[in-house]
């Protein structure tokens, strides 16, 4: 599993900067720039600080970081519009008003 690169994904893809994840996350840029670069695992609370922050269920981050095998019983069809359809969602507007899934 890439968590970290699915956060930055998510991250570059919805226009914010790591300062600003990392304020709104409440952690380090240090921090957060250790979790892109998958050198630190975060925690399942600060993932929910970090999904919150990018207007994106956690458990689509999770499965943008899934790799290989890490989706197993899923057909790989399945899997590649599951992961277009996700990423379509960050390109998105993100409305204060708009519920998390």
């Amino acid at each position: 599993m890439n968590v970290g690169q699915a956060i930055k994904l998510c991250r570059t893809r919805r226009g914010i900067s790591q300062a600003d994840l990392a304020r709104q996350a409440e952690c380090s840029v240090s921090y957060l720039s250790m979790l892109e670069n998958n050198k630190r695992d975060p925690t399942l609370s600060t993932m929910t600080k970090i999904a919150h922050a990018l207007h994106m269920p956690v458990g689509i981050i999770f499965f943008l970081g899934a790799e290989g095998d890490d989706l197993t019983g899923i057909d790989k069809s399945l899997q590649g519009d599951l992961a277009r359809t996700a990423l379509e969602l960050l390109n998105e507007p993100v409305s204060d008003q708009r519920p998390l899934l």
